[in-house]
C-alpha cells in the first residue's frame, strides 16, 4: 500500500504569531527525528486535515518539503487541537529510516464474540489498549486484532502472548503474560464498578484528579 502524501512548506512563522498563520487557513507543525535537526513547517490546514483524516496510528506518509528534492519519510507523533472547537493547532511528524527499527504503540482491537459473554452473561473487559513493539517501520501494523472467541468461560482471559503476531519481524516489549482482555462475572464485574468509583469519589474529595486522560499530541510550544 503506498503511503500518504503531503506537501508542506517551511516555516518561519513563529511564537504567537502563528495564530495569524492558523487564520488565514494554515497550520503550523514541525519534523525531527534521530540525528536529523528540527525543522519548522506549515501546511494548508484543508489538505492537512484530509490526509490524517483516517489515518491509522503509525502510518507512514511521504513528507515533501518544498525545495527539497526528495521526499521524508515520517510518522505522526503529536497532534495538538483546540480542546472546545477540536480545531488542528499544530502537528508533529517523525522522520524514519526504512532500515532502522523504530519503537511504537500499535492499538489492540477486539473481534469476535465470546461465548462467556453470550451463555453466561459475563462481562468483557479490555484491560489494556496498545502493545509496546520495535520494528521497522514498514512492519508496523495499524492494530492488531483480539480474537475473544476463545473466552469461553467466565474468569477467563487473553494475553499478550496469544495474539498471532509475526516475531519474525516485530519484537514484542509488552510482557506475554499481560492480559489484554478477560471476561468477568457479571457481580465481580459490578463489583469492580463500584472500587473505581469509590475510588474516584474519595480521589476528588481530596482534591486529586482521579485520572488523567492522556493528551493527544505534545503542545505547541511558544517558540513553534
Amino acid at each position: 500500500m503506498a503511503n500518504s502524501e503531503l506537501r508542506v512548506a517551511p516555516r518561519t512563522v513563529l511564537g504567537k504569531k502563528v495564530k495569524a498563520l492558523r487564520r488565514s487557513g494554515v497550520t503550523p507543525a514541525n519534523v525531527y527525528g534521530h540525528k536529523i535537526d528540527s525543522l519548522a513547517l506549515q501546511a494548508p490546514t484543508v489538505e492537512l486535515t484530509h490526509v490524517l483524516r483516517g489515518l491509522g496510528r503509525n502510518a507512514l506518509i511521504d513528507l515533501r518539503v518544498e525545495g527539497e528534492a526528495k521526499p521524508r519519510t515520517v510518522v505522526v507523533r503529536g497532534l495538538d487541537r483546540d480542546p472546545v472547537t477540536g480545531r488542528l493547532l499544530h502537528v508533529d511528524f517523525f522522520e524514519v529510516s526504512m532500515t532502522e527499527r523504530m519503537k511504537a504503540e500499535v492499538p489492540v482491537v477486539l473481534t469476535g464474540t465470546s461465548p462467556a459473554v453470550s451463555d453466561f452473561q459475563g462481562v468483557l473487559l479490555q484491560m489494556i489498549e496498545t502493545i509496546s513493539v520495535e520494528a521497522l517501520p514498514g512492519d508496523i501494523p495499524p492494530e492488531f486484532q483480539a480474537d475473544v472467541s476463545v473466552l469461553a468461560e467466565l474468569e477467563s482471559s487473553l494475553h499478550v502472548r496469544d495474539l498471532h503476531i509475526d516475531e519474525t519481524k516485530i519484537h514484542v516489549l509488552t510482557d506475554p503474560d499481560v492480559v489484554v482482555a478477560r471476561v468477568a462475572a457479571p457481580r465481580l464485574a459490578a463489583a469492580e464498578e463500584e472500587e473505581a468509583a469509590a475510588a474516584a469519589a474519595a480521589a476528588a474529595e481530596e482534591g486529586a484528579p482521579a485520572a488523567e486522560a492522556p493528551a493527544e499530541g505534545p503542545k505547541a510550544e511558544e517558540g513553534e
